[in-house]
């Protein structure tokens, strides 16, 4: 399924439906595991094997899936991929609260089920700018942001003009923005004007600088629904559509959701639900700097471009086009990771130096437990690598 299936809500459900995001899912009960993390071969570009074939300890590896699924954090799914084959995947029942839930509900996650990806979908929106520029319908990084919207001269005061696509492309265009987890589905959080307005441009474009463009990193969805609005005035196409002909179609990706908001656009911020093993796929192109089975989808260049760290989080790590960096240490030395990370725990950790991808997928939204617990599994994983 290529768009959100929604019908358009009333401007006056929208809170409601949002404020979901600010309700924690049950605790769900604590899982026993019969089998250990066995991948299912199916036909989808990827082969299967054991863990000890591609490096890494089989009873190691079991011994921290367990110990994730017995956590009792909600977790949801993990798939382990190196060198191309599938070592290890585990799906999870538990609570989840998809994007416009009103409630939250039991599920048994499997390989065909899709999940919420929340912000995962931004780095996903990074891909797609960076395809759209390589084939010409795009204008480049350094194009003015101002200069594709002379509706809004209003708010172009000098200082603002000199914000450029990539400083929305790397969260560092200087404009004030609230945006926190704790926050989501609330009014005191910014990104809930995305749902309610249908001129995203201004709601974004009208804020006040507080720092220069640049100077400073703060997450702002507004950033991405302004990467999608242009991608779309330019393409003159959705952003479902130009996603599935030139990314998911390339890729093999079938089974596919980008849901929509009140006014019928794709939620370019945080809309995308994906499998497990497609998530996992996209990050596989990364490792390959922008390939899948000998064809070019995304240009080198860009995949180099999105994973420099051109500003820093509050947490430290890098932050490029829509993606985090960061190193994690095997075998006492510092490699470097890529990934992207969605509200709940959706996480792809992507680390091309030991040829190892992982994706995890989980319903601990607003809560920031889950996603330590991610990234203490996943150091874990990357330690036990030979």
């Amino acid at each position: 399924m290529s768009r959100g299936s929604l019908r358009p809500l009333a401007v006056t459900a929208v809170v409601v439906a949002s404020s979901t995001f600010a309700l924690r899912s049950p605790v769900p009960e604590p899982v026993t595991l019969s089998a250990c993390a066995t991948p299912r071969q199916i036909n989808d570009g990827f082969s299967v094997a054991a863990p000890s074939t591609a490096g890494i300890d089989d009873a190691k590896l079991c011994g921290l899936i367990k110990q994730a699924a017995a956590a009792n954090l909600n977790l949801h799914s993990i798939v382990v991929e190196r060198g191309g084959a599938i070592i290890a995947e585990q799906y999870l029942p538990g609570v989840d609260w998809s994007i416009w839930s009103l409630r939250g509900y039991a599920q048994n996650f499997g390989p065909d089920e899709q999940h919420d990806m929340r912000s995962v979908s931004k780095s996903v929106v990074g891909l797609l700018v960076g395809i759209a520029i390589a084939q010409g319908k795009m204008k480049g990084v350094d194009t003015p942001v101002f200069d594709n919207y002379p509706g809004l001269a209003e708010f172009a005061t000098p200082p603002k003009r000199a914000i450029k696509l990539h400083h929305v492309l790397n969260m560092s265009t200087g404009l004030a923005w609230h945006e926190t987890a704790a926050t989501y589905g609330t009014f005191a959080n910014d990104e809930t004007r995305l749902f309610l307005d249908w001129r995203i441009p201004r709601v974004v474009l009208k804020r006040e600088l507080f720092a220069a463009p640049g100077e400073l990193y703060n997450y702002n969805g507004g950033n991405t629904a302004l990467l999608a609005d242009l991608l779309e005035q330019q393409t003159g196409e959705t952003l479902a559509n130009f996603a599935r002909k030139h990314l998911f179609e390339p890729l093999g990706i079938q089974q596919w959701t980008w849901v929509r908001d009140p006014w019928r656009r794709n939620i370019s911020f945080a809309g995308l639900r994906l499998r497990p093993r497609d998530m996992l796929k996209i990050g596989r192109v990364l490792r390959e700097r922008g390939a899948w089975q000998g064809k070019q989808i995304i240009p080198a260049d860009w995949i180099e471009r999105s994973m420099r760290a051109y500003a820093k989080t509050a947490n430290g790590l890098g932050y490029g086009y829509q993606w985090y960096s960061g190193v994690v240490v095997n075998q006492g030395a510092n490699v470097s990771w890529y990934g992207a990370m969605g509200n709940g725990g959706q996480r792809l950790f992507v680390v091309p130096d030991l040829e190892l991808t992982i994706a995890m997928t989980a319903g601990g939204y607003n809560s920031s437990s889950i996603g330590r617990a991610q990234m203490g599994l996943f150091r874990e994983i990357v330690a036990s690598v030979k």
